[in-house]
């Protein structure tokens, strides 16, 4: 962000019943300033280099060039935040999820129907902008292939007779990350459950492309869904992810579709303190990048339980909220950048008790 007293943003959309209305929902902000709109990706180009914004927003279907063609060029040429605002079911979200693969922030759904008048949107929409503008921005390397079960096998992992599950949070920046950590890990793990702050319409397109660039299988959670070694489990973005410990000594996904926590659901603390209660110290906890604090004291609960932790490190995440609020609870045991999070997966250390 530059130095200047307000977030100068331009807005990007096909559509100019859109372009007015954000420029003037946003303009009411009295930290946010839109210095410009665009209608296509030509005059998005001239605009961003006369008026050099903090933050942009940008649709995905344009005439033309669309959002995703020019938002690679941008983050080859000009790197700068964006923030998706397109649609959030189907094709849309696939192309949301493809957005922050090219390096795009955060998202937020069109306004349309009810929402165009809400104002609760619109100010969820500044926080993303002001969040944006704080971002680091990073575009990951597609993972290199997956390391092979038989290339690091699974006898060598200390710990794994007795690990039985590995819990990791994440929120703003997460996608990206947990797609090129898990990108690294061999098939042979025990279960993952994963809680990424995202809303409904997402985690399933989350889950599916995910299971793409991994070894391991990855699926939306669903309630009673058996957790099984090589597999990885997707918090849905309309429910808690909480994991059962049931009496045959099996372990099951149980979704709550209850109040928020933390103002989110699906919530990581709920989910941390779900792994406690159902394995107690046979598991690991780890919270990347995000905004705010979610995690961090279920993180701590696992690490005072005897539990391995990880925390992403300030200089790899887009944003260091959820891992400095971890790492200042006392509730990491190794903060990593995330290039070396796999390789401390596979062969962690005794974990130290707070």
């Amino acid at each position: 962000m530059n130095d200047k007293r307000t977030i100068q943003v331009v807005v990007v959309d096909d559509s100019s019943t859109i372009r007015n209305l954000l420029t003037r929902k946003l303009s009411a902000f009295a930290d946010i300033e839109v210095v410009a709109s665009a209608e296509d990706a030509l005059m998005a180009q001239r605009q961003i280099a006369r008026h050099k914004p903090d933050v942009i927003t940008l649709d995905i279907e344009m005439p033309g060039k669309d959002g995703l063609a020019l938002l690679k060029s941008l983050m080859q040429q000009h790197p700068l935040p964006v923030v998706m605002v397109s649609a959030q079911t189907g094709p849309g979200a696939d192309a949301t999820l493809k957005a922050l693969e090219l390096g795009a922030v955060d998202y937020m759904t069109k306004p349309s129907g009810s929402f165009a008048f809400n104002e609760s949107y619109y100010q969820r929409l500044a926080d993303k902008i002001r969040v944006a503008a704080t971002a680091k921005l990073q575009i990951l390397a597609s993972p290199k292939p997956p390391i092979g079960a038989d290339r690091v096998p699974v006898t060598k992992v200390p710990r794994a007779g007795r690990l039985k599950l590995i819990a990791i949070g994440a929120s703003t920046g997460g996608t990206e990350a947990i797609r090129y950590l898990l990108g690294q890990l061999p098939a042979d793990l025990p279960p993952i459950v994963i809680t990424q702050h995202m809303p409904p319409g997402f985690t399933k397109s989350f889950a599916q492309r995910l299971n793409l660039t991994t070894k391991l299988a990855v699926i939306e959670a669903e309630e009673g869904l058996l957790l099984k070694r090589g597999h990885v489990y997707i918090a849905p973005g309309d429910a808690h992810l909480k994991v059962r410990h049931r009496s045959d000594h099996s372990l099951v996904c149980e979704l709550d579709r209850g109040a928020k926590v933390h103002h989110h659901i699906p919530s990581v603390d709920v989910l941390f303190d779900s792994v406690i209660a159902s394995v107690g110290k046979h598991s690991m906890g780890v919270i990347l990048t995000g905004m705010g604090s979610d995690g961090a004291q279920g993180l701590l609960r696992m690490r005072n339980k005897g539990c391995y932790t990880i925390g992403q490190n300030k200089n790899s995440c887009v944003i260091y909220g959820m891992p400095r609020a971890a790492q200042l609870a006392g509730a990491v045991v190794d903060e990593l950048p995330l290039q070396k999070i796999a390789e401390q997966l596979l062969s962690p250390p005794t974990a130290r008790v707070a």
